[in-house]
């Protein structure tokens, strides 16, 4: 069966402390460091030292690109050195902006070199903060970049249930975990003959029922070819599912093999429409195992933007790809990580998924491997050893509460 492994995106962005200057000096400073060679080394040394005669400010907190929730209190700390030919007053109004949202003030007092304000955001995505104080020698400005995201949702788990429901197999123990924990959703991806048949199989009939009576949801799976099948057969598949299993144990469907490229977002539209036109509560699923072209977020309800390593998560960064990804909740968006060796493993993972920057409010963990080099392995044909304890890390974060011992 298909089970396409997606390289990781980049690293984490670095810190970056961006200083302004006034306008005038930075330009001179600026000519001063760039000459082609022509003019006397005296002069362009005049030149650079006339730029660092001007006054900076530089925002000490928030953090460059840090993710914050939506209607959160965002403490902004401001700090201003005077230069040799820019005095700076104590007591001048510093003048805060953003993108969108408040301040609280919005003009503060310098004092000591230091301003300080409470930022209140509106809007969703980069926001931008300035500030500016003036100076005798003009106007001295500087900007912070932070995200803001829509507040966290209790984290789910989706599980890729691509192992067969014979006797004692990995269905009973996942029928099992979704009956402990109530609390805590378990979406499991059925996914029968790689989602090609023409009947129902009486096995997965009644391991799926008993799933969706212990308080779970299915997904049927079926797989695009990165938008390459016809879309014609793969919509065939999908009525397959409703007319032989139902919406009674059907509650969406997993787009596997989904494409990230823009040239292909119309293929995925008409899937979203016609599963959408079977039933408005459907849930899609899209899986491109990467972050994928913005236009993506109309083609499906969930995306999975990380399919690789656990190895690999810990560099996972939304904001990376302009970060346009804090717009959607964290239900939105799904991260499916194997090779996690153990419980300790597993719970840094769920750990880093529920944190602001990596805003994946839906997960999966495993210690079953995949080599992406060899081919070799298949990450999804077991549950993992800590499965039950899985469930309960996922429900102690909901919670607040302290993490099941490993």
């Amino acid at each position: 069966m298909p089970n396409a492994i997606h390289r990781a995106l980049p690293s984490r962005a670095a810190l970056r402390l961006a200083f302004w200057t006034v306008s005038g000096l930075l330009a001179a400073g600026l000519a001063g460091c760039g000459g082609g060679g022509s003019e006397p080394a005296e002069t362009s040394a005049q030149k650079a030292e006339a730029a660092t005669a001007g006054a900076q400010a530089a925002f000490a907190a928030p953090l460059d690109q840090d993710v914050f929730d939506a209607g959160a209190s965002v403490p902004v700390s401001l700090t201003v050195q005077a230069g040799v030919a820019s005095a700076i007053t104590d007591g001048v109004s510093v003048d805060f902006s953003a993108t969108s949202g408040s301040f609280a003030p919005p003009v503060a007092a310098l004092r000591g070199g230091e301003a300080g304000t409470t930022f209140t955001p509106a809007g969703l995505g980069r926001q931008t903060l300035t500030a500016s104080v003036a100076s005798s020698g003009g106007a001295v400005t500087a900007s912070r970049i932070l995200y803001v995201r829509p507040a966290a949702a209790p984290m789910e788990v989706l599980v890729p249930a691509y192992f067969y429901p014979s006797a004692g197999s990995p269905w009973d123990a996942m029928t099992a975990g979704a009956s402990a924990y109530p609390s805590v959703s378990v979406t499991a991806i059925l996914n029968p003959s790689n989602g090609v048949f023409t009947r129902a199989n009486p096995e997965f009939t009644a391991a799926a029922t008993a799933f969706v009576q212990a308080g779970g949801k299915l997904l049927g799976y079926v797989y695009t070819g990165y938008g390459s099948r016809s879309i014609s057969k793969v919509k065939g598949n999908i009525d397959k599912y409703l007319s032989l299993y139902g919406t009674g144990l059907v509650s969406g469907f997993f787009i596997d093999e989904m494409s990230s490229a823009p040239g292909r977002i119309n293929y995925y539209r008409q899937l979203f429409d016609y599963i959408k036109s079977k039933g408005a509560s459907l849930r899609v699923v899209g899986n491109p195992g990467t972050v994928p072209n913005a236009a993506y977020a109309a083609v499906a309800d969930t995306l999975v933007t990380f399919e690789n390593r656990n190895a690999a998560f810990a560099d996972y960064d939304p904001r990376a790809s302009g970060g346009w990804l804090y717009q959607m909740a964290n239900t939105r968006q799904n991260a499916l990580v194997h090779d996690a060796a153990d419980c300790v493993a597993m719970q840094g993972a769920v750990r880093a998924a529920a944190t602001a920057r990596v805003n994946s409010g839906v997960i999966y963990v495993t210690d079953d491997t995949f080599n992406p080099d060899t081919q070799e392995g298949n990450p999804w044909d077991t549950l993992p050893a800590y499965w039950t304890r899985l469930l309960g890390t996922v429900d102690s974060v909901n919670r607040g509460a302290t993490l099941p011992t490993c």
